[in-house]
């Protein structure tokens, strides 16, 4: 597995790029947002670690770039905890985000659980039979879980991975209402400590990018003071 990690902090780096390497995979580093969106369009990197407050591009510009062209998972860091931040980093593509100071250990968990999902997408499609995967259709969205694939009225929709696992359990599962806290726990896997606000960015991300009018939504729906289901 191959990891980029990008900070103008260079001691963190080295502490980041360390820890990984020990762990068995290949870390390639930067210092600015710049390099990063470089690095990513012609690295074929598994997953990057990104800081927010970098030169010449921002983590979150940088974020948004790298969005134009590639589904790799991204961790945002960021030495600030501001909510607003948070939801900006989510805004512009992050799958996750990990607040400084923070354990080695945590931010590990974090970059396996991620990998874990994406390993999904590495399997060779002839090791399944032709009828073994899950392909879901309600209207004009549809999902197929073996490609991690969604297209809307057919033509395929660019989701990151959180988006795509957020919509594949809402379908798998239709007319069943979710707190936001159950789809933090079901959908994101781990013990995330992070804002339940995430779901309401990815909802409103995966509304934009699947609903006809995002603003009346057809299927990805809101049960208000509960939580998100999607229509049956």
């Amino acid at each position: 597995m191959k990891i980029l990690v990008v900070d103008d902090e260079k001691l963190l780096v080295k502490g980041i790029k360390f820890n990984l390497e020990n762990e068995g995979y290949t870390v390639d580093s930067c210092y600015d947002g710049e390099s990063a969106v470089n690095m990513a369009r012609t690295g074929d990197y598994d997953l990057i670690v990104l800081d927010l407050m970098m030169p010449k591009k921002d983590g979150l510009e940088a974020c948004q770039e790298i969005r134009t062209f590639s589904t790799v998972p991204i961790i945002m860091l960021t030495a600030r905890s501001e909510d607003a931040d948070m939801l900006m980093g989510f805004e512009s593509g992050a799958d996750d985000y990990v607040t400084k100071p923070f354990n080695i250990l945590a931010l590990k968990a974090r970059i396996r659980a991620l990998l874990r999902r994406a390993s999904i997408t590495a399997a060779p499609a002839a090791a399944a039979s032709a009828d073994s995967g899950t392909v879901i259709s309600c209207g004009h969205i549809t999902v197929d879980e073996d490609k991690r694939r969604a297209t809307k009225n057919g033509k395929e929709v660019e989701l990151t991975m959180k988006e795509f696992d957020l919509i594949l359990f809402l379908m798998k599962n239709p007319g069943k209402v979710y707190s936001r806290e159950s789809l933090l726990d079901l959908v994101w896997g781990y013990d995330y400590q992070g804002d339940t606000r995430t779901v309401d960015v990815h909802i409103r991300r995966l509304r934009e990018k699947l609903e006809l009018n995002p603003a009346q939504p057809q299927y990805i729906i809101t049960k208000w003071g509960v939580g998100y289901y999607f229509a049956d």
